[in-house]
């Protein structure tokens, strides 16, 4: 084999075992317990799904308690069930009454409980699990909503993440689950104007046809394209043999 070409792919190797090891490097440092939201706008109702990865390499993780907010609760907490797990929604007095939709609130939960119910649920090396909430009403756009968490692992270790990230600065080691809510989803599509269509639009039939005798003539232009195409380089190659 050419040395030039050994030298090419030795160097291609190393490239590649290289970005593993930076790959494997970044999913570690990002295996933190965090939250995704399907929905972030101010005032409606959202999806929560907590990740949360295994980071013991002796022990498995049987508990994960997730706080929520009071000082801008939500008044309406469901739990999704998760197959060997029990979920316990808390909920308690708040420090101090909250106005929310023109109603005084002085209770809301205020922490989720989950709990493996024997070892064959709890999370074990290289795994993962996903806890969902439907919480609502989501506060004004703009709030960083913070939803402290603690792991709780086989062997009695308990790990926080409860720190917050501050802007500019390097990211905790067990930052807080969190998420930032935006523009309320006024912008809805009204039935009528859904139902109308311009009085100029072709008929669906009509655009089918079209777009069916649109993709048949592309289709035999290929055809002829790719035999033209064969051709010339059969021709070519025949001229290159005499």
């Amino acid at each position: 084999m050419n040395t030039s070409i050994c030298r090419a792919l030795k160097a291609a190797a190393t490239t590649a075992a290289t970005a593993a090891l930076i790959a494997a490097g970044a999913a570690a440092a990002n295996a933190h317990v965090t939250v995704s939201p399907d929905d972030t706008g101010a005032n409606g109702y959202s999806h929560l799904t907590f990740n949360m990865p295994n980071e013991s390499a002796t022990a498995k993780t049987n508990k994960l308690e997730v706080k929520l907010p009071t000082d801008t609760p939500f008044t309406s907490v469901s739990v999704k069930p998760v197959e060997g797990w029990t979920a316990q929604v808390i909920t308690t007095d708040l420090p101090q009454p909250v106005t929310i939709a023109g109603a005084t609130v002085t209770k809301a939960p205020t922490e989720v409980v989950w709990t493996a119910n024997d070892p064959a649920h709890e999370i074990g090396q290289n795994q993962y699990q996903a806890f969902s909430l439907s919480v609502g009403r989501l506060p004004a756009a703009g709030t960083k909503v913070v939803l402290p968490a603690a792991q709780t692992y086989t062997d009695g270790t308990v790990v926080n993440w409860d720190e917050k990230a501050q802007e500019g600065q390097p990211e905790p080691k067990h930052p807080a689950p969190s998420f930032t809510t935006t523009a309320a989803d006024d912008a809805k599509a009204s039935p009528s104007a859904t139902a109308s269509a311009p009085a100029d639009a072709a008929p669906a039939s009509q655009a089918t046809d079209a777009t069916g005798a649109w993709g048949l003539g592309l289709g035999i232009l290929g055809v002829v394209l790719g035999a033209a195409a064969l051709a010339l380089l059969l021709t070519g190659r025949r001229q290159a043999a005499k």
